[in-house]
């Protein structure tokens, strides 16, 4: 499937629908996706990370969550600037501006010195990578040695019933009321067209390991909805 992943208008398509991004996201997962993020977070729990990068934090939400390791510091970036308002209004209203700074920049070009973060995070964001490789080996270039990164992505569900149940609700129900509330008409049928043509499971360890990351596994959460992966530098 050939999709237009062209970052100019990835960012517009995100900056327009900033405002709807939270609310739709518990909404049409019905608030799971905040039990994704806890999980994988969680991930990260034993290595105790002082310095960490959330690669397309959109609204910060992944960054915020993650405050709760207590790092020294935690980096969000974006290519969309009205998500990362959004994030900016949340993290005062949380009291995190000590800890965690946003910035615009492009996640396959990194504006940070080699081997600068202990951990990078990511949520529902590679998969719109334009050159998913890139994006990768970016993400390993910023990695400490020994350091982790932890990535959240929509997946696939494999089994019936759920495996039809979850295709017709994404194909059809999802993008109706993603364009009913955000007014967006491509935004929503954008998203079920990128999880279908994304990597899943093991074809995406396969291009982890090429770029350089080791001891690479994945978790299926609820029914094969979204995926953790995990791996090391």
């Amino acid at each position: 499937m050939n999709i237009n992943k062209d970052k100019k208008q990835v960012s517009g398509m995100f900056d327009n629908i900033a405002g709807h991004y939270d609310f739709l996201n518990h909404f049409l997962s019905l608030s799971i996706d905040k039990k994704w993020r806890r999980e994988a977070i969680d991930r990260l729990r034993d290595k105790h990370p002082q310095y960490i990068l959330d690669v397309a934090t959109g609204t910060a939400d992944l960054a915020i969550k993650a405050a709760e390791l207590k790092p020294e510091s935690i980096t969000g970036i974006d290519i969309s600037i009205k998500m990362l308002s959004i994030g900016e209004e949340k993290i005062r209203e949380k009291k995190l501006n000590n800890i965690i700074r946003l910035l615009e920049a492009d996640c396959e070009n990194l504006p940070f010195n080699d081997k600068s973060y202990d951990a990078v995070i990511c949520a529902f964001g590679v998969r719109n990578f334009e050159n998913l490789e890139k994006g990768l080996s970016e993400i390993y270039r910023v990695m400490k040695d020994d350091g982790k990164v932890v990535i959240l992505e929509f997946s696939r569900p494999r089994r019936f019933p759920f495996k039809q149940l979850y295709n017709f609700y994404f194909k059809n129900i999802l993008p109706l009321i993603g364009r009913i509330i955000s007014k967006d008409v491509n935004a929503y049928k954008y998203l079920p067209e990128t999880v279908y043509s994304f990597p899943v499971y093991n074809d995406f360890l396969k291009i982890m390991n090429k770029t350089g990351f080791i001891k690479t596994k994945f978790t299926a959460l609820t029914f094969g909805v979204a995926t953790i992966y995990e791996a090391e530098k």
